[in-house]
């Protein structure tokens, strides 16, 4: 209980943990990407962004353990989403902004690379 407690507490998003994570630009890009096309898959994201998959993959992990982002693993490769136990207000605002970026709109999804 302890430990699920702990953890509960250091990974709950609130206003200015939300606007610190999305002040970097890779992962506002990677956030928005994820709310307007839905679950992606790595080599998605670097194609779409134009980074190099190990910068990718470092914003992700970021985003994962500050309970921003969710992961599957599908042979060998892993799919992130947005977290779907995310509060309202969070959900609301990421919505908002990725509303603005009609530059990040992907084709649809297909099995991967």
């Amino acid at each position: 209980y302890i430990r699920i407690y702990r953890y509960a507490i250091m990974n709950r998003i609130d206003m200015v943990g939300l606007f610190k994570l999305l002040s970097d630009q890779t992962r506002l890009d990677i956030v928005c990407v994820l709310a307007r096309n839905g679950e992606r898959c790595v080599c998605d994201l670097t194609a779409q962004l134009q980074l190099s998959q190990p910068k990718i993959s470092r914003h992700l992990a970021l985003l994962r353990t500050q309970g921003l982002l969710s992961d599957r693993r599908q042979g060998q490769w892993v799919y992130y989403q947005l977290a779907a136990d995310l509060p309202e207000w969070v959900q609301h605002t990421i919505q908002t902004i990725a509303a603005e970026r009609d530059d990040l709109t992907l084709p649809p999804a297909a099995d991967c690379c």
